[in-house]
């Protein structure tokens, strides 16, 4: 259903169980002298196993957004909730842990470690959070096996072609089975055959994982798998469809 686009703030709510949940959320950044709007009261509910496109033209608040349930930053103000948790209220010991135990990320830049292997590229995140050893490697190799990378488990990242380094970033982002995962134009710098094949991939395995999955995008492609697509204009939700 299409809402209508004139002074819509709101999402409502889905019959789901909620993963994440936004609240009148707004988001400035000091700038020049003066403070700049990047999200202006913004409700948002995400629930368990949805996928979610966030649409808008650069500087529609699509990033500030993502780092938002992300915990990468704190609103100005409303609430943002993660699995019933008020992440503005947690220390940073705390926030950490619930970003590490909860949310997995795929950047368009793909953020791997060139020196590393895939494999160990993939287990890292589990390694960080103090669960490495061979079951560690196990999953890796499962997930790296999911998206067509096992063959190149053991080859380092930077050997690595575009599409190739992408895969083996959706599956560091699932490694730790993580309740929401958040993907920031994940196909922007692969050529059309490699993001529709990136982009399935990551839409599957977050269903077939039970994960949340939320892609930040200009793609009509990647906005078509979507369950939900959230249209942003100048930080505000326009429309939902």
């Amino acid at each position: 259903m299409t809402r209508p686009a004139s002074g819509v703030s709101r999402v409502d709510s889905i019959p789901r169980g909620s993963i994440a949940e936004l609240s009148d959320v707004t988001k400035s950044y000091p700038a020049s002298g003066e403070d700049v709007l990047a999200l202006n009261g913004v409700s948002l509910t995400i629930g368990s196993g949805e996928v979610i496109a966030l649409v808008g033209r650069s500087g529609s608040g699509k990033t500030t957004l993502l780092n938002l349930l992300g915990t990468l930053d704190r609103p100005t103000s409303g609430t943002v909730r993660i699995r019933g948790v008020e992440t503005q209220a947690l220390a940073e010991e705390a926030l950490l842990a619930l970003r590490r135990e909860t949310i997995g990320f795929v950047f368009q830049f793909f953020h791997l470690f060139p020196h590393l292997s895939a494999q160990e590229n993939v287990a890292l995140p589990l390694w960080l959070a103090g669960r490495g050893g061979p079951d560690a490697s196990v999953r890796a190799r499962q997930l790296l096996a999911a998206v067509g990378m096992d063959a190149k488990a053991d080859r380092l990242a930077g050997q690595l072609s575009g599409g190739e380094m992408q895969r083996v970033a959706v599956a560091r982002a699932l490694v730790q089975s993580p309740a929401l995962v958040l993907a920031d134009e994940p196909t922007g710098n692969l050529d059309q055959a490699n993001a529709d094949t990136v982009l399935a991939l990551l839409t599957r395995l977050a269903r077939d994982e039970g994960a949340a999955l939320v892609i930040a995008t200009h793609s009509e492609a990647a906005a078509a798998v979507a369950d939900r697509r959230v249209f942003l204009t100048d930080g505000r939700v326009t429309q939902v469809a």
